[in-house]
């Protein structure tokens, strides 16, 4: 009886020291929790088969999702297959037409996703011009807008750049000048990484200039030899698994923790995304403090 307890005894120890090891072992990693997803990396799985892709989505460990598209649906009928599969709804993106012109549609929407914030990812401009007036009427419609959908309805607008909005301005850009001159009570900020780099920019120096307006990054990695500017447009196919393009991915997440940002979408436009996506969750999951 005796011996019999030592050996329960030890092998307690040792189930003990195998679990704080475990323990340990996850403290030292980067990223050990599991990413969120933006719609459009499956959107030609989601036109298909809407319960088909959720069920993909949590297949790969993924809860939250940031949809850019209802692909058919009526938000209330979403919400139910998420809730069915205990996904989330996070961020609702959605058109300049529809944000500026429909916002309480917008927000009604949102509001039956469950989400928290409601996303915007383009300004309307000349292709391959963006102008002052471009950028005063983004912030004056931005600061508008904000201000409608959290007092009314306790959501947070957030603006996704796309890479147009980093043409020189006043010794910065004019994504300095939006940021800086839209009210941060009404108005957040969703990082691209890859829109961020691809104009010439430092995706963690951005986190580290303005640590306070980020909510959200979209995680992407551009393709290695691809030459970038300020287009805003680059081949889908140049979105490459995370950690092997030209993004400095482990940077860009230590600024965005020090920054405390809570929501990391991989968005994979690749035409390879099914296969790409669970590499990236790996490879981002294997990051070492």
């Amino acid at each position: 009886m005796k011996k019999l307890l030592y050996n329960t005894f030890l092998m307690l120890l040792v189930i003990s020291g195998s679990a704080d090891l475990t323990k340990a072992q996850s403290g030292k990693l980067l990223f050990p929790e599991a990413p969120g997803i933006v719609s459009f990396t499956y959107r030609n799985n989601f036109a298909k088969d809407v319960p088909g892709t959720l069920d993909m989505i949590k297949g790969n460990g993924i809860t939250d999702i940031e949809f850019s598209n209802l692909f058919g649906q009526k938000a209330e009928d979403l919400r139910r297959m998420l809730d069915e599969r205990g996904l989330k709804c996070s961020s609702y993106g959605v058109s300049w037409e529809a944000l500026t012109g429909k916002t309480v549609e917008v927000a009604a929407a949102a509001k039956a996703l469950g989400a928290q914030f409601v996303r915007v990812a383009n300004i309307p401009h000349t292709k391959g011009t963006f102008t002052l007036e471009n950028a005063t009427m983004a912030i004056n419609e931005f600061n508008r807008v904000g201000k409608i959908l959290k007092d009314q309805y306790g959501l947070e607008f957030i603006y996704h750049n796309h890479g147009f909005e980093f043409e020189p301005y006043q010794g910065g850009t004019f994504y300095d000048h939006i940021v800086k001159s839209t009210d941060p009570k009404y108005v957040s900020f969703e990082l691209d990484i890859l829109w961020a780099f691809f104009p010439g920019q430092d995706p963690a120096k951005l986190l580290a200039t303005y640590p306070k307006r980020y909510r959200a990054l979209h995680l992407k990695d551009l393709k290695k030899g691809v030459a970038g500017n300020n287009s805003g447009g680059t081949d889908q196919n140049n979105d490459v698994v995370l950690g092997t393009g030209q993004i400095d991915i482990p940077a860009v997440i230590k600024a965005a923790k020090k920054a405390g940002v809570k929501h990391y979408y991989i968005e994979d436009e690749s035409s390879s995304s099914i296969e790409q996506v669970p590499q990236s969750i790996k490879y981002l999951n294997s990051l070492k403090k």
